[in-house]
Formats: structure tokens, C-alpha cells, sequence
């Protein structure tokens, strides 16, 4: 391949201004903090980074299509001047992966002098609108804002690589939260480095990429956060918002900090701007206007941070000065928060325990409420899906590797936090002598979940086993040392508050219980069928209840439902449930979305036999207007009574009565489904336990 002058031209002045950017950087940050990042910027990525990146095909120009809507909810506007193998990259990256939403393509050309306007028209689906003269970026984005037509507004450089889901994720972010004006993608390097989290912006108008030249996955960088400002790159915007604050700003002509003024606006519009790095956007940043800053566009960089300064001199003095060494990190980052560290061996799976559906929805509960969520995970690298899920709800998640050990992390992060959860005694009795060390000014929490000590008695009452018993004991012990030693003890019912107030009298105990979004009725009675049980097998309650059920309830009930199945739906299924399989019986193992066994299926059943706590399985089915069967274990202070709420029994014939009554009369199903949906809504909703929420962490 052949260099020419105008490529040996660009690499010099490129090389020019990293280095007058350099100079620049040891005046303001001084010599540790410009080498750090000169350091980030030569290390070079994992390839695992760049191999997880997609890049459409390299090949010759040939007509194509990209989506196009009659009635698109996003424009995406592609303002272009020249550099048409980076336009057609981009527009075959859009190809490549349609996104779900409906939308339409753009082309604003800025008086190319290139193939831009003979391969565009060749481009099937495309809407391209070539400008009279060159104006610059500003005009370009605004001129194809005026002939948009979706709802929502998304500016995308031509010099990028749109990944797979990226426009969905931008979209979807502006569905779940309502009060935001303004989303930004995560920009990446070519090579897989971050390139921007979102920006950062100083008292005197300098900005800041959040992130530059680190890992996208690192937990800094990898959820949903409030940003001063969002890289023009791939940003997202309301087009009725957009067309309010009158479009870019065209003071900043031809281009720079446009950008950033107009996420200021946002602001002053009384609507939030966010970085969502779940919308991957790979930049090549430079390419349109270089790096220089002394001459070609990128001056104008230079000047209009002076004009951005005096436009927003009163709102950016709310803003940290520039320092020796200005890096963000998230203490500083999200200072104006007050930051929680919820600790656990893994991040929780909503879809497979109750105790990690309850610990989801209090995190949920926490973010709604605008605290800022770090949640640590000791032992296990997260699922992705469930990694995910909290980094959608703007939690910072960090796990091996990038957590280091427990006490070197609590000790770089501990002085942050006003609260720390610990949850189960066996881990708070590791993590409470840390926190008093690096954390001394939180307040500590332990969650129980359920008392141990008391499941594990009735475990060895239930099986008459002597040693059990002996170990019960020792848990015991040291479960009451932790509460002893925490400021706030969590337990999910009065009925084990009360067993705290008679064996820790001294301990403050709170009583949050399971947390439950009302999901509703479900379908009518006579369009449900069959038995339902939902638990997960590595709690050894659910293993002991399902054998019982289906070795001694079952055979009685068998004869008079003849048709009624039993679905057994719970992960980490053990061999010896696996073999319980027979007619009538089904061991489905883990599912993902209960949703159809919830609304569809007639009747619950919840025979455990031993435990503590509150049962998930209990709330879960209420939840959905699906009545339970229950032993008194099960149904132990959740407010129920029965005949009212629920049908509870314990011996098996009582069991299996209780079933097949359940099953078939219409109406005591209809009452039962009724008041269970005002139970969970009463006791074990989101509303609900807000006050107690509010009282123990804000």
C-alpha cells in the first residue's frame, strides 16, 4: 500500500499536536498525572478487548441498504465532510445490525468534494441532503435535525462504528427513566480501550474524558451515570427537547463544545443527562478534524472554551477547579450522592433465589431514591445477564479481577460511604472489622436474610440429629456476635425481631422484609391449570419440601386431580430431585421468566417443612393473583391467615385436601387470589418498605 503526501502530512501534524497537548498537560496537571496518562495511552489493549468489537467487512464499494422507517421513533443524523470510506464503514455497520426500533438514516453533506454524493445516492433506504456550502459541523447537525421526523434525535460522527444493540440501549434508557433530556454512547478505540464515559467538566470550562485509555468493562466506566456532558460522537436527544432549546448553539460555528453547551441546556431544562456505556459506539477519534490545537478546526476548540465559560460562568462555578491533578474517580464523581457499598460473595440473580430478587429490588428502591449504589462482589465474577441488569440501574459493580482482594479495595474506597451491607452473618463477621478500619464514619448493616440459627435448629429438630443440633449451636453463637457488633440488624419478619429482641435485647433490629413489584391477576381461574413450586435446590428446605411433596402429598391427590400436573421450576436441581420425575410430575429445573407459570398455571404449593424467613415463593405467587397451599412454616410471619389469604396444612392428607379443595371451587380460588394480591401489596411491596428504606440508609 502506497503512503502519500497528504497521509505523511497527516501523521505529522497529528504527531504535533499529541505533543503540544503534552506540553499543555504538564502545565496544568504537572508531570506525575501526564504520565499516568501517557502510560494509559501506550499500554497496549488485551486483544480479547478488540476481538469482541464488530467491524463490518472491508470491500469495495457496492449499492446496499440500511433500515428505514415510514414512521421511525429515532432520525439518526450523519453530518459528513468528505472522508466517505469512514461514512460507508459507519452506514455498513447500521446495515450490518438493523437496530429493533424503528428509524431513519440521515446524510448531511457538507459539501464534499469527494464520492460522498455519487455512493449515497447509491445507498438504498438512505435519506441524503446535500448542503449549498460548507458550514461545519453545527450547521450540518442542525440542518438535518430540521428534516427528521422521528421522536428522538441521535447525531452519530461519521467516523464511527455503530455496535450491534447500541441505538435500542440509547433508546431504551429514555423509556425507563423519564426525567432524562440527554444519552450519550460509550466511546471505544479501534484497539478496544475506552475512549470517553461520559465527560467531565471544570470550573473553567476545560473538559475532561472520563475513562480515556482504560478497559470499558473496568467498574468505573461501566454503568449508567449522570456525566457533565456527552461526546457529540453518538449522543441522543428528544427532538420536541432539541427543537426547544433552538439546536446546537451556532455561537460555537463551525464546531467544539457545541456539545457540551447543549447538555448544560439540558440541564437547565430540568432534565438529566446520562452516559449509558450499554450503547457501544467504536470512534475514531481525530479523523474529521485532527488534533492539533493551534491550527485547522480543532482551534476552535481553544476558542470556544472561552465562549463557553462566559455563557455558563454561573452554573459552572457549582463545578470542581481544575487541579495538579484533575483525574475523576468515582468518589469525586458522584460526591454530590450519598454512596452506599452493599457487599455480598456474588451479585444477585433476581430470576433464581428470593433473597437476590429482595436485595435486587432494595438497590432498585436506593437508585430511585438518588443514592449511588457500589456493590462489591468478594468470591464470584458476575452472570453477564445479571451484571448487567444492575449496571442498567446505574450500580457500580465491582468483582475479581478488578476488586483486588476485599481489604485493599475497602481500603482505597472505604472513606466514600455512609453505609455498608454485609449480607449473611458468615460474611458481615469478615467484612465488619474492615469497614471499622477504612470505614469508620459508615454506619454497618447486616443483613441476615433469615436467621441461620434458627433454620439450622429446626433443621436438626426436624431430622433429630444431634450433631446438626451441636453445629445449629455454633452458628448460633457467632450469627449473635455479628448482630451484636453491627449499628442496624435486617431481619424479614416481626416473627424473627422477636426472636432477636428476646436473645440480643442490646442490638437495634430492623425488620425489612421481601420486596415485590404487584404484578397483577394473572388469568382467570378457568384458564389456569396444574401445581406450581418455585425454589432454588442449593437451600436445603426446598430439596426436603419437594421429596415430601411428591413422595407423600402427591399419591393422595394423584386420584382426584388425574389431570393436574406438578411443575418443579428451581436451578441447581440435585440428583435426588431429578429422580422424583414421573407422570404427573415435571422437574423443569431453572427457568428464566416465570411469567407464564405465574399467570397461567392454577395453584401454588409451598411445603416446607423447616426454615426461617419470609418465603419468596409465597410473595412471588400472591404477586400474580395465584393462590397458595402452604405448611405453617412457610406462611410464619407474613401476615396471612388461613381460609383468608391462604390454605395452610401440615400433615400430607391435610396437604393434599388442601390442593384438591383449592383446585376446584371457583370462588374460595377467586377470594384467595384477591386477598393475597392486598397482602404483598400491603406488606411486601416496593411502597411499602420505602420509610423503613429511607430511615435505615438515607
Amino acid at each position: 500500500m502506497s503512503i502519500s503526501l497528504a497521509d505523511v502530512r497527516f501523521q505529522w501534524q497529528r504527531a504535533l499536536g499529541l505533543i503540544r497537548r503534552g506540553m499543555a498537560s504538564l502545565r496544568m496537571r504537572g508531570w506525575q498525572a501526564t504520565w499516568q496518562r501517557v502510560r494509559r495511552q501506550l499500554r497496549r489493549a488485551p486483544a480479547s478487548q478488540r476481538a469482541k468489537l464488530y467491524f463490518p467487512a472491508e470491500a469495495p464499494f457496492a449499492p446496499f441498504t440500511v433500515p428505514d422507517s415510514d414512521k421511525p421513533r429515532a432520525s439518526i443524523v450523519v453530518p459528513v465532510y468528505n472522508q466517505v470510506a469512514h461514512t460507508l464503514t459507519c452506514l455498513r455497520a447500521l446495515a450490518g445490525h438493523p437496530p429493533l426500533a424503528a428509524c431513519e438514516i440521515l446524510v448531511v453533506d457538507d459539501g464534499s468534494s469527494d464520492q460522498t454524493q455519487e455512493w449515497m445516492a447509491q445507498v438504498a433506504g438512505l435519506h441524503f441532503h446535500r448542503r449549498a456550502h460548507n458550514g461545519g459541523f453545527i450547521a450540518a447537525c442542525n440542518d438535518g435535525a430540521a428534516r427528521a421526523r422521528g421522536e428522538v434525535l441521535v447525531f452519530l460522527n461519521n467516523d464511527t462504528v455503530p455496535q450491534p444493540g447500541w441505538l435500542d440501549a440509547l433508546l431504551d434508557t429514555f423509556d425507563a427513566l423519564p426525567d432524562v433530556g440527554l444519552v450519550g454512547a460509550q466511546l471505544i478505540y479501534p484497539d478496544g480501550r475506552l475512549q470517553e464515559a461520559g465527560g467531565v467538566v471544570f470550573s473553567d470550562g476545560s473538559a475532561w474524558n472520563y475513562g480515556r485509555f482504560e478497559s470499558p468493562e473496568d467498574p468505573r466506566y461501566a454503568s449508567l451515570r449522570d456525566a457533565d456532558y456527552c461526546s457529540g460522537a453518538a449522543i441522543a436527544i428528544p427532538r420536541a427537547l432539541f427543537e426547544s432549546l433552538n439546536g446546537f448553539d451556532t455561537r460555537y460555528a463551525p464546531a467544539y463544545y457545541e456539545d457540551t453547551d447543549l447538555a448544560f441546556s439540558v440541564r437547565a431544562a430540568g432534565k438529566r443527562v446520562l452516559y449509558q456505556p450499554a450503547s457501544r459506539v467504536v470512534h475514531l477519534e481525530g479523523i474529521t478534524s485532527g488534533t492539533d490545537l493551534n491550527q485547522g478546526p480543532k482551534a476552535y476548540q481553544v476558542r470556544n472554551r472561552e465562549l463557553f465559560e462566559r455563557k455558563w460562568r454561573d452554573a459552572l462555578s457549582a463545578f470542581p477547579a481544575p487541579g495538579v491533578s484533575p483525574t475523576p474517580t468515582p468518589a469525586t464523581a458522584h460526591a454530590h450522592q450519598r454512596q452506599i457499598l452493599i457487599v455480598d460473595e456474588a451479585v444477585p440473580q433476581p430470576d433464581r433465589d428470593s433473597a437476590s430478587l429482595r436485595l435486587f429490588n432494595l438497590i432498585k428502591m436506593l437508585c430511585h431514591e438518588n443514592a449511588h449504589v457500589v456493590f462489591l462482589a468478594t468470591e464470584h465474577a458476575p452472570p453477564p445477564q445479571a451484571l448487567a441488569a444492575l449496571q442498567a440501574l446505574g450500580v457500580e459493580v465491582w468483582y475479581p479481577p478488578f476488586s483486588q482482594s476485599p481489604p485493599a479495595w475497602l481500603s482505597s474506597h472505604g472513606p466514600r460511604f455512609s453505609v455498608v451491607l454485609a449480607c449473611r452473618y458468615h460474611l458481615a463477621e469478615k467484612i465488619l472489622p474492615l469497614t471499622r478500619k477504612h470505614a469508620p464514619q459508615a454506619r454497618f448493616v447486616l443483613d441476615t436474610i433469615d436467621l441461620h440459627y434458627l433454620r439450622e435448629s429446626r433443621a436438626a429438630e426436624l431430622a433429630g440429629n444431634a450433631a446438626l443440633a451441636k453445629a445449629a449451636l455454633q452458628t448460633r453463637q457467632r450469627e449473635l456476635s455479628v448482630v451484636a457488633a453491627a449499628d442496624t440488624t435486617l431481619v424479614v419478619s416481626g416473627t424473627e425481631r422477636e426472636v432477636l429482641t428476646k436473645d440480643a435485647p442490646a442490638s437495634k433490629v430492623e425488620v425489612l422484609s421481601n420486596l415485590h413489584e404487584v404484578a397483577g391477576p394473572g388469568l382467570p381461574f378457568a384458564q389456569r391449570r396444574d401445581l406450581v413450586f418455585v425454589g432454588g435446590f442449593r437451600h436445603t428446605p426446598n430439596v426436603d419440601a419437594v421429596r415430601w411433596f411428591v413422595q407423600d402429598v402427591f399419591p393422595l391427590l394423584r386420584p382426584r386431580l388425574p389431570d393436574a400436573v406438578f411443575h418443579c421450576i428451581g436451578g441447581d436441581v440435585p440428583d435426588s430431585i431429578s429422580a422424583l420425575a414421573q407422570e404427573g410430575v415435571v422437574i423443569h429445573g431453572h427457568m428464566p421468566s416465570l411469567e407464564a407459570a405465574m399467570n397461567g398455571m392454577r395453584v401454588a404449593v409451598a411445603p416446607l417443612r423447616f426454615g426461617a424467613g419470609v418465603k419468596g415463593k409465597v410473595n412471588l405467587s400472591m404477586a400474580h393473583g395465584q393462590p397458595v397451599v402452604a405448611t405453617l412454616c412457610a406462611v410464619e410471619g407474613m401476615h396471612l391467615q388461613d381460609g383468608v389469604d391462604v390454605l395452610v396444612a401440615d400433615d400430607a392428607r391435610a396437604f393434599a385436601d388442601a390442593v384438591v379443595r383449592l383446585y376446584s371451587d371457583e370462588a374460595l380460588w377467586n377470594r384467595l387470589a384477591r386477598n393475597g394480591l392486598e397482602n404483598v401489596a400491603r406488606h411486601f411491596s416496593l411502597d411499602a418498605a420505602r420509610e423503613t428504606v429511607r430511615k435505615i440508609f438515607l
